[in-house]
């Protein structure tokens, strides 16, 4: 039998066993471990260096047993998804892209880092702090690897320490000598936890939104007047001012609910010429004005009056840059779509093709007048809008702007006649 002390250790196996124990691994630009080759960068460092529960360095351009649409994801695409795990999609993407044009440039390490989707990252990252023993994306060990791994397992659940054998209550209280072969059965007993430990979680969650809620609906409760009586010679006889309708049914049309409020999205892109600082003037006032330099996040609402789809409301529109807090019916609600060109944008809609977005959406494409437009929108065809805007002036804040109003005119015409199309109108409100 191969000693398990012999078995290449396995990648992410180390990695989660230095998570758990907060001991994280130290970049480095050569396979040997010392204070002038580590490295902070990713984009130059070569190794992962581990100093638990061995000193042991791994190629960062090695695959591992995580599998994502068929292909094994590299050593630095696992463990950068992890140093990212706090960031929301559009940040994760926007520093993958960073990441792989510092990779390319001269003195980089080469090679490129994959982009995990929404769901193999959640799932990688829960595997990695513990949360889960099973991950679907990850590929099971073989042969000596995998003993090695299930002997290591189950130390680590034992509450062993450094290395240091576990022994049952039953060695423990009788100090007997004890055959070899059932020794190795004690050492990968796991030790099971009772229902407080269980229960407890990795994350803490705050449920006040339920109470709050709750409140909310219990005070209407409280509020609605109670239903009148009726007695039951009253209830079977018909009256003079509804014949043939019982009193117990309602005599008067329900009230329609609420219209939603439609949702438009606009691109998490730095070099969008719209985004969440700037749009909410432009598509009001008709003037363009820079984004600021600080990224803005949040929702904000735009109210416009569309005579052919109400005449006498204004409709209230919602404006985001990401999908990540949408219900599923949100999609349902959204009507406008503004793209760089850039396809990343799509990645986390319900619609990440752009051929089938913008058949059910109408996107919107703003340049600077005169440049050209890019082959990726053109490609989209009719279902995209192309506008022109004049070149911003550094000094002139925003004098001679008046043709910006004629693209905001045509944006709104768009938007207008799509929703039109698609049934928004008096009677959908």
């Amino acid at each position: 039998m191969a000693d398990s002390s012999d078995v290449e250790p396995d990648a992410l196996l180390t990695l989660r066993s230095c998570i758990l124990s907060q001991n994280p691994p130290v970049p480095t630009t050569s396979p040997e471990a010392s204070a002038s080759n580590a490295t902070e960068n990713l984009a130059i460092a070569t190794h992962l260096h581990f100093s638990s529960p061995t000193h042991h360095s791994f190629p960062l351009s090695g695959p591992t047993r995580f599998v994502s649409s068929g292909t094994p994801v590299d050593l630095r695409s696992i463990y950068f998804a992890w140093q990212k795990k706090d960031d929301n999609i559009p940040d994760y993407i926007a520093s993958a892209q960073q990441l792989n044009e510092e990779l390319s440039a001269a003195g980089g390490a080469g090679g490129r880092v994959q982009n995990l989707v929404f769901v193999e990252r959640l799932d990688l990252i829960t595997w990695l702090e513990g949360a889960s023993d099973e991950s679907e994306y990850i590929a099971p060990l073989e042969g000596e690897a995998a003993k090695a791994a299930a002997g290591g397992a189950a130390t680590i659940a034992s509450g062993a320490a450094g290395g240091a054998t576990a022994l049952s209550g039953a060695t423990a209280r009788a100090g007997k000598t004890i055959d070899p072969r059932l020794q190795e059965i004690y050492n990968n007993e796991r030790r099971m936890g009772d229902r407080n430990t269980v229960l407890r979680g990795v994350k803490p969650t705050d449920f006040s939104f339920v109470r709050k809620s709750a409140e909310a609906y219990l005070g209407r409760t409280r509020a609605r007047p109670s239903a009148p009586t009726t007695t039951p010679s009253t209830a079977s006889r018909p009256t003079a001012s509804t014949p043939g309708i019982p009193p117990s049914l309602p005599t008067h049309p329900k009230k329609p609910s609420r219209r939603p409020d439609p949702i438009i999205l606009l691109s998490p892109s730095a070099s969008s010429l719209l985004r969440m600082s700037n749009i909410k003037p432009f598509l009001e006032s008709g003037t363009y004005a820079p984004p600021a330099p600080t990224a803005t996040s949040g929702i904000l609402h735009i109210s416009r009056l569309l005579p052919s789809i109400d005449p006498n409301r204004p409709l209230r529109f919602i404006l985001v840059d990401s999908p990540e807090q949408f219900k599923p019916d949100y999609w349902e609600r959204v009507v406008a779509v503004f793209t760089t060109g850039q396809t990343w944008q799509f990645r986390s809609y319900k619609w990440s093709n752009p051929g089938e977005l913008f058949g059910r959406v109408q996107g919107v494409y703003v340049g600077w007048r005169g440049d050209d437009v890019p082959e990726t929108v053109k490609g989209w065809g009719r279902g995209v809008v192309n506008l022109g805007i004049d070149k911003w002036v550094e000094g002139r804040k925003g004098e001679g702007r008046y043709r910006d109003r004629e693209a905001v005119e045509s944006i709104w015409s768009h938007v207008e006649g799509w929703m039109k199309g698609k049934g928004w109108g008096v009677a959908a409100g």
